[in-house]
């Protein structure tokens, strides 16, 4: 699988990842070693970055109990979410004991307090703790926030939404990153969903085949991650075998316009 750096991080990532949002909250030793299971097929088929957040329930506890005695093969991101500044510290702090005491890429969740919560997150990297500082949002409304954070040299990467049907961020934020040097995580590459609920035919993907494509879900990361602005997309499943199938869309040949207008039309944009 291709691998992109983060930005100036230097930090290089798989350019399919692992998101936990749903999929990890779960309880139960049964679950967490069915994610354990979900983890290690992840690895095996060459994903090195995963992310997660205080907000996803249980996910980060997960996650942390799956890489126990690996945590050194992955890039762990994860998210500091709250506006009250001594729950910040104690997110943190649980998110440190859950990952061997580092977080790789440390984010400011949707923004919240961004300031306040860069100065708790740069006082980390200052001691180690964390090695890049990134933001996220969701919503296209708050792309003129995320613009104003990232020109203030204070992050390494953004996290926002991009696929088909949700495509705001080619207007600012991907020119931007590229011309700033920030690494972008993709968020929703399926559209929480919605752009997996009705494929399309076996026989509609038959031009993409030559360039490795055999299931839907393989277009739409490829259709992401051939724009080279962006450096990883991070799908959550709690099937197994779908990393496996996600992380065959990692690996050139790209697409061009002709093949990414064609899963766009696909995906009805």
């Amino acid at each position: 699988m291709e691998r992109r750096p983060l930005g100036s991080s230097g930090i290089d990532v798989s350019v399919v990842g692992m998101g936990t949002w749903r999929t990890f909250d779960v309880r139960g030793a049964a679950a967490v070693r069915d994610r354990a299971a979900i983890v290690d097929e992840a690895l095996g088929a060459g994903v090195s970055f995963v992310d997660s957040s205080p907000m996803y329930g249980a996910s980060e506890q997960v996650l942390g109990a799956a890489l126990q005695g690996r945590r050194d093969e992955v890039i762990v991101a994860t998210k500091v979410w709250t506006s009250d500044d001594s729950e910040a510290q104690r997110q943190v702090d649980v998110a440190l004991r859950w990952f061997g005491g580092a977080v790789d890429l440390y984010q400011v969740h949707s923004l919240v307090r961004t300031a306040k919560r860069l100065d708790l997150l740069h006082g980390l990297r200052e001691r180690g703790a964390v090695r890049a500082v990134g933001a996220t949002h969701y919503s296209a409304a708050a792309f003129g926030d995320m613009e104003q954070v990232m020109r203030s040299g204070r992050i390494d990467a953004v996290q926002v939404p991009y696929n088909p049907l949700q495509r705001e961020c080619e207007r600012r934020i991907l020119p931007l990153a590229a011309e700033l040097g920030l690494g972008v995580v993709v968020m929703r590459p399926f559209g929480e969903g919605a752009l997996m609920r009705r494929p399309p035919a076996d026989e509609a993907l038959a031009p993409l085949r030559e360039l490795g494509v055999r299931t839907w879900a393989q277009a739409l990361l490829k259709w992401i991650l051939s724009d080279p602005r962006c450096t990883v997309a991070i799908p959550a499943t709690s099937k197994h075998g779908r990393m496996t199938e996600n992380a065959a869309a990692g690996s050139p040949p790209w697409f061009g316009d002709e093949q990414r207008a064609l899963v766009q039309r696909l995906a009805g944009a």
